[in-house]
């Protein structure tokens, strides 16, 4: 395929937000008052404004986002904004990342369906964090398949949805849907 083709297809990239915590405009606010479609896993933090406590959706990992676009409308946007950047993968020279659109798609639904989901970097999740195969009958992820989550004195059922192999989700699962593989 010619590098036009591959530029117009569109994709969710994998980006870097570049600014200080606090910003008033980071990143994935900025792409979406531009039109982009963005999703940035999120969790709520209290936290104080002007003088009082409240409970906000921060993003989970500050400086990462995910923009679905094609790269030539996302490269001038890039090239002109000192703090955002691609994310590139290792051992591919300058290749940004991206993220299949049918994975993508699975994950947000996944995240959006749980009230109480828990993130997991990779060098966070452990052998021993894998429990049985299961898939969901039922439910708002019916038909999603993964691993159990055991997690020590927790009553609560978790299936692990991964994104790649750079971000993993526990998402909380009613066990009347569980069915075991």
């Amino acid at each position: 395929m010619p590098t036009t083709e591959i530029e117009k297809q569109t994709r969710w990239f994998v980006m870097r937000d570049l600014k200080r915590p606090n910003a008033k405009l980071p990143a994935y606010k900025f792409l979406r008052e531009e039109g982009f479609e963005v999703f940035v896993p999120m969790k709520p933090q209290l936290i104080t404004k002007h003088g009082k406590k409240v409970v906000e959706d921060v993003p989970v990992i500050r400086d990462l986002l995910f923009a679905h676009t094609d790269k030539k409308r996302l490269d001038p946007i890039v090239a002109r904004t000192e703090t955002l950047q691609y994310r590139f993968m290792r051992n591919c020279g300058r290749a940004p990342m991206m993220v299949p659109d049918d994975e993508m798609e699975r994950f947000i639904v996944a995240v959006s369906s749980s009230n109480d989901t828990k993130y997991y970097l990779p060098e966070e999740i452990t052998p021993q964090m894998y429990g049985r195969k299961i898939r969901i009958v039922g439910g708002p992820l019916n038909g999603y398949e993964g691993s159990l989550i055991t997690t020590r004195g927790s009553k609560v059922k978790r299936l692990m949805i991964k994104l790649q192999d750079f971000f993993a989700a526990g998402v909380e699962v009613n066990p009347e849907y569980i069915q075991f593989i």
